[in-house]
């Protein structure tokens, strides 16, 4: 495996979210690799190697998909999925939007700027587990994506 490649980038701002996430993706193998950022500023700035990760990978390297939260410090969701949606490197890669927000609005306005799916995090432990090993072994492992 390179050792650039990632699975999947987890842009979520809420360590316990995250926490669970990856203990689920991980827990089936679902993910070899994974990158978490806490806000929508250093999501962007790990998928185009700008900031803090200018030298430090190659933007050639794209994740298999994008965990996307919707509301975020600096960058919400939105602004994240408009900027990758409007670069040529990143426009094919998928992106799951997976919020707790359920209004009508937002669901509308992720999938008008390319969400590839939208998912509402459950509240409960177990149908919070249960959706993340459903998104997992869809997107990671029966999808198909272009070659980055």
């Amino acid at each position: 495996m390179n050792p650039q490649a990632v699975d999947v980038l987890l842009v979520e701002d809420s360590l316990y979210d995250a926490e669970l996430t990856i203990t689920e993706l991980t827990k089936f193998c679902m993910a070899d690799s994974l990158v978490h950022v806490s806000d929508g500023e250093e999501a962007l700035d790990w998928l185009f190697a700008i900031g803090k990760y200018t030298n430090t990978r190659d933007v050639s390297h794209l994740p298999k998909i994008v965990l996307l939260d919707i509301k975020m410090p600096k960058l919400n969701g939105f602004e994240v999925l408009s900027r990758i949606r409007s670069d040529v490197r990143t426009k094919t890669t998928p992106v799951v939007m997976l919020t707790s927000s359920n209004q009508e609005p937002d669901i509308y306005k992720c999938y008008a700027l390319g969400a590839n799916s939208y998912i509402v995090k459950p509240v409960s432990f177990d149908k919070f587990s249960e959706a993340i090993r459903d998104l997992g072994c869809y997107w990671l492992l029966l999808n198909q994506t272009c070659a980055n």
